[in-house]
Protein backbone atom coordinates (compact mmCIF):
# COMPACT_ATOMS: atom_id res chain seq x y z
CA UNK A 1 0.00 0.00 0.00
CA UNK A 2 1.47 3.31 -0.98
CA UNK A 3 -0.29 7.13 -0.19
CA UNK A 4 1.12 9.84 -1.87
CA UNK A 5 0.54 13.14 -0.73
CA UNK A 6 0.80 16.43 -2.93
CA UNK A 7 -0.78 19.95 -2.66
CA UNK A 8 1.07 22.32 0.13
CA UNK A 9 3.07 24.80 -0.23
CA UNK A 10 3.45 28.35 0.43
CA UNK A 11 0.03 30.82 1.00
CA UNK A 12 -0.88 33.87 2.60
CA UNK A 13 -3.20 33.98 5.43
CA UNK A 14 -7.07 33.95 4.11
CA UNK A 15 -5.88 31.75 1.13
CA UNK A 16 -6.57 28.71 -0.17
CA UNK A 17 -4.92 25.19 -1.04
CA UNK A 18 -6.07 22.22 -2.30
CA UNK A 19 -4.05 18.50 -0.92
CA UNK A 20 -4.62 15.22 -2.43
CA UNK A 21 -3.76 11.97 -1.69
CA UNK A 22 -3.41 8.94 -4.44
CA UNK A 23 -3.77 5.43 -2.73
CA UNK A 24 -2.35 2.28 -5.05
CA UNK A 25 -3.04 -1.35 -3.16
CA UNK A 26 -6.13 0.00 -1.80
CA UNK A 27 -9.87 0.79 -2.72
CA UNK A 28 -10.17 4.44 -1.12
CA UNK A 29 -14.06 3.70 -0.63
CA UNK A 30 -13.34 0.71 1.32
CA UNK A 31 -11.53 2.31 4.09
CA UNK A 32 -10.75 5.14 6.48
CA UNK A 33 -9.17 7.78 5.13
CA UNK A 34 -8.31 10.67 6.80
CA UNK A 35 -5.63 13.98 6.64
CA UNK A 36 -3.68 14.49 9.94
CA UNK A 37 -0.95 17.74 10.60
CA UNK A 38 1.96 18.10 12.62
CA UNK A 39 3.32 21.42 13.33
CA UNK A 40 6.78 22.31 14.66
CA UNK A 41 7.09 21.40 18.68
CA UNK A 42 3.39 19.61 18.49
CA UNK A 43 1.89 16.05 18.50
CA UNK A 44 0.50 15.17 15.03
CA UNK A 45 -3.76 16.03 15.63
CA UNK A 46 -6.60 14.64 13.20
CA UNK A 47 -7.64 17.11 10.76
CA UNK A 48 -10.32 15.46 9.31
CA UNK A 49 -10.99 11.92 7.26
CA UNK A 50 -13.86 9.73 5.92
CA UNK A 51 -14.65 6.93 8.07
CA UNK A 52 -15.17 3.25 6.14
CA UNK A 53 -18.97 3.77 6.06
CA UNK A 54 -18.64 7.02 4.29
CA UNK A 55 -19.50 9.23 7.14
CA UNK A 56 -17.29 12.66 7.46
CA UNK A 57 -15.38 13.78 10.40
CA UNK A 58 -13.19 16.99 11.01
CA UNK A 59 -11.50 18.97 14.05
CA UNK A 60 -13.16 21.82 15.31
CA UNK A 61 -10.63 23.98 14.36
CA UNK A 62 -11.14 23.45 10.76
CA UNK A 63 -14.83 23.25 10.39
CA UNK A 64 -16.30 25.88 8.50
CA UNK A 65 -12.96 26.39 6.72
CA UNK A 66 -11.94 22.40 5.38
CA UNK A 67 -14.03 19.96 3.01
CA UNK A 68 -12.87 16.40 2.68
CA UNK A 69 -13.82 14.54 -0.07
CA UNK A 70 -13.46 11.09 -1.82
CA UNK A 71 -12.77 10.67 -5.56
CA UNK A 72 -13.77 6.93 -5.95
CA UNK A 73 -13.02 6.77 -9.42
CA UNK A 74 -9.08 8.19 -9.27
CA UNK A 75 -9.02 6.44 -5.96
CA UNK A 76 -7.61 9.82 -4.11
CA UNK A 77 -8.72 11.88 -1.28
CA UNK A 78 -9.07 15.63 -1.15
CA UNK A 79 -8.94 18.14 1.49
CA UNK A 80 -9.69 21.76 0.52
CA UNK A 81 -8.16 24.39 2.89
CA UNK A 82 -9.64 27.95 2.86
CA UNK A 83 -9.37 30.84 4.67
CA UNK A 84 -5.87 29.71 6.01
CA UNK A 85 -4.30 30.75 9.05
CA UNK A 86 -0.97 30.64 10.45
CA UNK A 87 -1.47 28.22 13.20
CA UNK A 88 -2.37 25.94 10.13
CA UNK A 89 1.20 25.35 9.20
CA UNK A 90 1.87 22.01 9.49
CA UNK A 91 2.98 19.28 7.82
CA UNK A 92 0.20 17.47 6.80
CA UNK A 93 -0.16 13.24 6.27
CA UNK A 94 -2.98 11.37 4.72
CA UNK A 95 -3.75 7.64 6.12
CA UNK A 96 -5.72 5.04 4.97
CA UNK A 97 -7.53 2.39 8.25
CA UNK A 98 -9.54 -0.04 9.13
CA UNK A 99 -12.67 -0.08 11.22
CA UNK A 100 -12.47 -1.06 14.78
CA UNK A 101 -14.68 -1.83 17.58
CA UNK A 102 -13.95 1.45 18.92
CA UNK A 103 -14.82 4.72 17.61
CA UNK A 104 -11.96 5.41 15.62
CA UNK A 105 -9.84 3.70 12.83
CA UNK A 106 -6.88 2.18 13.04
CA UNK A 107 -4.43 3.87 10.81
CA UNK A 108 -2.17 1.44 9.52
CA UNK A 109 -0.53 3.26 6.45
CA UNK A 110 0.56 6.84 5.99
CA UNK A 111 1.79 8.76 2.77
CA UNK A 112 5.01 10.77 3.65
CA UNK A 113 3.48 14.24 4.32
CA UNK A 114 3.38 17.52 2.04
CA UNK A 115 4.52 20.68 4.20
CA UNK A 116 1.49 23.92 4.30
CA UNK A 117 3.04 26.53 5.28
CA UNK A 118 0.69 29.83 5.86
CA UNK A 119 2.69 33.47 6.47
CA UNK A 120 0.53 36.36 8.25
Amino acid sequence: VQLQAFGGGLVQAGGSLRLSCAASGRTVSRYAMGWFRQAPGKEREFVAGFWSGGRTYRADSVKGRFTVSRDNAKNTVTLQMNSLKPEDTAVYYCALGRSTSGVNPSWDYWGQGTLVTVSS
